[in-house]
């Protein structure tokens, strides 16, 4: 049977006491609630594929405490020139061609100059010649950057908020969580669409998950895309070591990003390598419905694409071809981080 969406109820005014409610559900109960409203927006047997490509690595002068790409971090990695557009262009072939439909590359800069856009540019009108979509994450921009990626036909701005913003100074020092939102506004305002999500497994509590979760379902739009990451732990960052997560804490934060943000895409990201196939399986359940696919996620490993097409054949879940159009970016306006 096709399948009909139905109107999303969307709110922008969850509490954060809401939200550790939803948090605090029995297990089965949440996953029932999430699965419930997933399928009143999305066909849940159909799986949207995205692929990630590093164009920029190493040598960022960031220091977040996730990130093997910083500068002031001793990881090994070796810095890299941005690749040119023959380069990035036989990446996306070589994606399109193993299903993905959304091709995101990714940069390691504080912000962009100008003539670092111009090139990628090019780059963004090179992959929508191939039919896919776009989408770029390349640091903090100001309101004519976003406005000149725009009228470059750019599809997506990704720009994460990472975790709380309680707990975001034990992560990160050098960009304030402030920066952050108002890059957001700036993608938001010019009709760019909006990939932002956290990381999980950074030390931090459920109450700062809840936060975060807060913060990415109160802004003026749903992200259009909202990834969830799990730490992957790095040899030389300020977090390796830190406690894992508890699998079945992922799972409970995926069910909420979908009862908060019903008509988002809830992508799983970084750290899927790490996953059990079951884990992943019960994330679907609880409304994950994107993944991205391919070898390596920037500068980490991620699943092997015949591991994931195993998976989802066992699941039965087939690949979404073209997304279809989701509701139009927000009302342009400041936003402030919930204290």
């Amino acid at each position: 049977m096709p399948f009909h969406r139905q109107t999303p109820i969307l709110r922008q005014d969850w509490s954060l006491e809401e939200i550790e409610s939803i948090l605090d559900l029995p297990f089965g109960d949440l996953l029932f609630r999430a699965q419930q409203i997933h399928r009143t927006q999305f066909d849940p047997n159909r799986i949207q594929v995205s692929t990630l490509l590093s164009i920029k690595t190493g040598a960022c002068p960031e220091d977040c405490g996730y990130c093997a790409q910083s500068a002031k971090h001793d990881t090994g990695l070796k810095p890299e020139r941005l690749l040119s557009l023959e380069e990035v262009l036989e990446a996306a072939r070589a994606a399109r061609d193993q299903g993905a439909t959304r091709f995101c590359m990714g940069a390691a800069w504080r912000n962009p100059t100008d003539r670092n856009l111009d090139q990628v540019i090019e780059m963004i009108q090179g992959v929508h010649a191939l039919e896919m979509e776009t989408c770029v994450t390349l640091g903090m921009l100001t309101g004519a950057q976003a406005r000149r990626l725009k009228e470059a036909g750019l599809d997506y701005y990704n720009h994460n908020l990472d975790t709380s913003p309680e707990f975001y100074g034990q992560v990160i020092t050098t960009r304030t969580y402030q920066e952050r939102l108002d890059t957001l506004e700036h993608v938001r305002c010019v009709g760019l669409k909006t990939c932002s999500g956290g990381i999980l497994g950074m030390g931090e509590s459920r109450r700062d998950r809840a936060s975060m979760l807060r913060q990415l379902a109160n802004l003026p739009a749903h992200p259009e895309s909202v990834p969830i990451n799990l730490l992957v732990q790095i040899e030389g960052t300020p977090l390796e070591g830190v406690a894992s997560l508890d699998p079945f804490e992922l799972v409970r934060i995926v069910a909420a990003a979908r009862i908060l943000m019903p008509a988002s895409y809830v992508r799983l990201s970084a750290g899927r390598s790490e996953m059990s196939d079951e884990t992943q399986a019960l994330c679907f359940l609880a409304g994950a419905n994107s993944v991205f696919y391919g070898e390596r996620l920037l500068t980490t490993s991620n699943n092997a694409s015949d591991r994931d097409r195993a998976l989802f054949a066992r699941l039965g879940l087939a690949f979404e071809e073209v997304a279809p159009e989701r509701t139009e970016p927000g009302a342009c306006h400041k936003t402030l981080a919930h204290s």
